[in-house]
């Protein structure tokens, strides 16, 4: 019998089975180019894209800039892309299909800027106005077919202005708005002196847009006046339909059919958070418990004195000597008890990080990994005070101090305890400018990119990169994870409840009646991934009661999601059940009719209660702790081991 196993674990590694050891980073093969974006298509694809540049990959005659990755082989297969997709920003649609919106013109080696907008080094157009879109395929379907491909031609589908460093965020409906952004390339969107703060001569974009169009792009005021930081501007949609706007040091509510902002506090202690001094921000869980209150968490980023960032060309000061901030905030823009909204300090990082991204957890904690330690995003030749490459420390990079250690933050705990590293592997992989991540299915998460040079480099202190990394959070521990039935496809905003059935092999340790009052079912989006941000991601916690039978199974009545698509807006998710802390594996499903229009909404019905079973089976074959497989096993249990050996060993 211990012969068995020991083929059956050896052929599992030569196959490529690794072990999912919690708090560790396990190398994913590689991305061929680098992550400068990312997305989860579908349960068994995800999508990546890079600038226009070098890469050593090719897709019909020019440098390969897009890819799709397999979650289960852990390969990358060139996609083609026709325009610059640098610094582009992307959202999901309601079918369950992506958008990316802008990015820069053409380029060619090392930067250089055609004549017209096409590189012919590089074959690559202009990506300003670009409107790319993609409908995730997977393996049972033809990836050769154009139903499978990026859709990029702006003489057919574009923007109505250049967007480069642009905000997006998903409404209610599906529509997509576009916020801002640089008009082309540069480090800051201003010029120094300051004096055209709306414009910047022409290189700011002031102005926002829909997707599908609304009509004509509109000034919007907060541009001017965040002017110089307010590249990917933090977007965050209220319950209410206004938007959580902040960008430099200010913060408004904006009530985008109107165009009316409502001025909120400024950010405190100086810390800028968007582009280039990229904090860490993302919304808390929406949970029943506080019925739904959106509260956004801003962490990191920069209190660099707003001189030092200089100019389109370069900083004005060796940012990489900078250390970044370790400072936390909370901000709940529409406080439930009709209050005026107000920062409330939270604990600080455990060190100071810059490009640090946090990814939400099925569990409810947050997960923050990649930046570094000092200095900003985004690259240059040099600084007002290092005057040539030759003499950069760190190439073209402006940060230094790479951070490998990620980090986990529980909401819920008391202010003074909500950080840990415990038990937390350090990565060896340098994550600054250009990285990405995201939550897998199984709930694991994809970490890749990172390229703070203008062109591909292979030899700078902090290369271009293509390796990908799992990172498995500590409760890949567990030798059990919750087995669900019963998962539909589609979620609607009220309406009648669902129910799912969770096997009596789903927890270990507990009695049914404790796993079922211990469990959870959420929803999750991991957003498009791009500089430190997850464009989209939101975490909601359904409503639920539950049956426990006699068996030790039990059987999850689930509300459907709030009757209020401003606090999850229409489109893809993963469905996560969660027993004890450790969640299952997500299963994608749509939220809403599918289509951009007003979702329609209905009361939710009432669960029933929920009941607990008197009569259990023993600890043998309910809530039991796992043990070994001896020489007395049954011997159909044997003989079946054998059979799979047999199989396995065959493959190998």
């Amino acid at each position: 019998m211990r012969l068995i196993l020991e083929w059956l674990a050896c052929c599992a590694l030569l196959n490529g089975v690794h072990a999912q050891t919690g708090g560790s980073f396990v190398q994913a093969g590689s991305t061929l180019v680098s992550a400068m974006m990312m997305f989860l298509g579908n349960g068994e694809k995800v999508y990546i894209l890079d600038k226009s540049e070098g890469n050593a990959a090719q897709v019909n005659g020019h440098p390969a800039w897009g890819a799709v990755w397999d979650i289960n082989t852990r390969q990358a297969t060139v996609m083609d892309v026709v325009t610059n997709t640098f610094c582009a920003s992307g959202m999901h649609l309601p079918n369950g299909s992506w958008a990316t919106f802008g990015g820069n013109d053409a380029v060619g080696i090392g930067g250089a800027s055609p004549s017209g907008n096409y590189d012919s080094v590089y074959g690559d157009y202009d990506g300003r106005k670009a409107i790319r879109i993609l409908n995730p395929c997977t393996d049972t379907d033809d990836f050769s077919s154009s139903q499978c491909q990026w859709f990029d031609n702006p003489a057919v589908l574009s923007m109505q202005e250049n967007r480069w460093y642009a905000a997006a965020e998903a409404l209610a409906d599906g529509t997509i708005v576009l916020i801002g952004g640089f008009t082309s390339g540069g480090y800051v969107n201003r010029n120094y002196p300051n004096t055209d703060p709306t414009y910047e001569g022409g290189g700011a974009q002031p102005t926002y847009e829909f997707y599908p169009s609304r009509g004509t792009a509109t000034l919007m005021q907060f541009m001017t006046t965040t002017s110089g930081l307010n590249s990917y501007a933090h977007t965050y949609l209220m319950p209410s339909g206004k938007m959580l706007v902040q960008a430099n040091l200010s913060t408004i509510l904006w009530d985008y059919t109107q165009n009316i902002e409502y001025p909120l506090p400024d950010m405190p202690n100086g810390v800028a958070r968007v582009y280039p001094a990229s904090g860490a921000v993302t919304m808390l869980p929406l949970v029943p418990s506080n019925n739904y209150t959106a509260t956004v968490l801003f962490c990191g980023g920069s209190d660099m004195p707003a001189d030092y960032y200089g100019n389109y060309s370069w900083p004005f000061y060796n940012t990489w000597t900078y250390p970044a901030s370790s400072d936390c905030q909370r901000l709940t823009a529409e406080p439930p008890d009709g209050s005026s909204p107000v920062y409330d300090q939270d604990d600080n990082l455990l060190q100071g990080r810059t490009m640090g991204q946090f990814i939400t957890l099925p569990d409810g904690t947050l997960l923050l990994v990649n930046g570094g330690s000092n200095g900003t995003a985004g690259y240059a030749n040099q600084t007002l005070y290092v005057p040539s490459l030759d003499q950069m420390p760190y190439y073209q990079s402006l940060a230094s101090g790479p951070v490998g250690t990620p980090a986990i933050y529980n909401p819920n705990a008391p202010k003074g305890s909500r950080w840990s590293t415990a038990g937390l592997s350090t990565s060896s992989i340098a994550r600054l400018y250009h990285s990405s991540a995201i939550l897998l299915p199984d709930a694991s998460v994809l970490i890749a990119g990172s390229n703070p040079n203008i062109d591909v480099t292979l030899n700078s202190p902090y290369p271009t990169t293509y390796t990908a990394e799992i990172f498995y959070p500590p409760y890949f521990s567990s030798s059990v994870r919750p087995q669900v039935s019963g998962v539909p496809n589609t979620l609607a905003y009220g309406g009648n409840y669902f129910d799912l059935t969770v096997s009596s092999s789903s927890y270990t340790g507990v009695t049914a009646n404790q796993a079922a009052a211990n469990t959870t079912v959420v929803l999750s989006r991991s957003g498009f991934s791009t500089h430190a941000m997850n464009m989209g991601q939101r975490h909601l916690q359904l409503n639920n009661t539950y049956t426990v039978n006699n068996d030790g199974s039990y059987v999850l009545h689930v509300s459907q999601v709030p009757p209020n698509p401003n606090l999850l807006t229409p489109g893809p998710v993963l469905l996560f059940v969660v027993v004890n802390g450790i969640p299952s594996n997500g299963t994608m499903v749509i939220v809403g009719t599918g289509q951009v229009e007003t979702q329609p909404t209905s009361a939710a019905s009432p669960l029933p209660p929920s009941v607990t079973a008197t009569a259990l089976p023993s600890s043998s074959s309910s809530g039991k702790t796992g043990g070994a497989v001896g020489l007395n096993a049954d011997p159909t249990l044997i003989s079946f081991l054998f059979g799979v050996a047999v199989m396995i060993l065959g493959a190998c």
